[in-house]
């Protein structure tokens, strides 16, 4: 059977194609294509001009696809479009084309949960059995784990997503938003050596970052060039604070709160895996601590790289490969989107 996949939540439109040969073997990616929408520096970008944006890239995408896929129209068995979560704008023009393609094709539509999405594609590329799951990305932070056919989740932020965290401080610090902020903070982040005291914030199983986000955008103040050498911020040796301290500061702050609520869901759970996904998840700080605690723990990290962890149609197409073989399909009526799409909301039926 093949699928395909559209997904456009936030700046990202991605079109994939995947094939299942069969319950027992691994799927085929076919292709999996993806154009991003790159604001300004400083700036975020705004749902209208987003929708736009996958728009007018929408139809070129999926001509490419298909053709890269090396697939007829009458091979595909099913079109897979993101429900939700996400931008309204975005999600909407997405949906939009999905059900023209249903309309023009004939083609049966499944409407995919994001994040079940990044999980379930996580576990196909991985070969993760039952992990803990991670989910990190600009609008999501969620510690999951399956039970009873439907993924729980354990904790979450209780205001801002993580990636959301770290893409409003490069925008503070005017870093560039190509190829995307949490690449460009990362790769500062590896040339900082000076921690600089930020909040800690985890309640329990849950995390709060924007009050760390406000402390580091006070900071950040206390470092810019136009700021006078006897009033920069300074660490107790008396050595200037830097951007990349900046941003290697708040990324070990912030991922240390993750690995904490992740191995008390292990512990809770009595796992020994991990798998972590969404944008974040393509972090190499990230692997490498969570990788710390779980060898600690006798366990291991699954991870994807960038392909698969930042937002792309491939995982909409596996996901919604997967309900539609359980027989979920909706009528073109049903075919909305949910910008609060929680991912315990999804019935799994493919799992036992």
């Amino acid at each position: 059977m093949i699928a395909l996949g559209l997904e456009g939540s936030a700046n990202k439109i991605g079109i994939g194609l995947i094939s299942h040969p069969s319950d027992n073997s691994p799927p085929i990616v076919l292709s999996n294509l993806r154009h991003t929408y790159v604001s300004p520096p400083g700036q975020g970008f705004l749902p209208k001009d987003t929708a736009l944006h996958h728009r007018a890239w929408v139809v070129r995408l999926i001509k490419q696809a298909v053709r890269q896929a090396g697939v007829k129209i009458e091979d595909i068995d099913c079109i897979c479009y993101t429900k939700g979560p996400g931008m309204g704008a975005p999600l909407q023009s997405v949906a939009l084309a999905a059900r023209t393609l249903s309309l023009l094709w004939g083609k049966p539509l499944v409407g995919v949960n994001h994040c079940v999405g990044h999980i379930e594609m996580g576990r196909a590329i991985t070969g993760a059995t039952n992990p803990v799951v991670l989910y990190v990305s600009g609008g999501n932070t969620q510690v999951i784990a399956y039970s009873a056919q439907r993924y729980r989740i354990f904790g979450e932020t209780l205001d801002i997503a993580i990636g959301n965290c770290i893409d409003r401080f490069a925008r503070t610090l005017m870093i560039p938003n190509d190829p995307f902020p949490g690449y460009n903070v990362e790769q500062l982040a590896k040339k900082g050596k000076n921690l600089v005291d930020l909040p800690y914030a985890v309640k329990g199983m849950d995390a709060s970052f924007s009050g760390i986000l406000a402390a580091a955008d006070l900071l950040a103040r206390d470092i810019q060039d136009d700021v006078p050498l006897s009033k920069r911020l300074r660490t107790e040796d008396g050595e200037l604070v830097t951007k990349e301290d900046m941003c290697f500061s708040l990324q070990e702050t912030i991922f240390a709160m993750l690995v904490e609520i992740t191995e008390r869901a292990m512990a809770h759970v009595g796992s020994k895996q991990v798998l972590v996904v969404g944008g974040v998840g393509s972090n190499e700080r990230l692997q490498e601590m969570m990788g710390l605690m779980a060898r600690d723990r006798g366990g291991s990290v699954f991870a994807t790289d960038e392909r698969f962890c930042i937002d792309n149609g491939i995982m909409i197409a596996h996901a919604g490969l997967l309900e539609y073989k359980t027989g979920v399909k909706m009528r073109l009526e049903e075919s909305t989107c949910t910008q609060r799409f929680r991912t315990d909301e999804v019935f799994v039926g493919w799992r036992d």
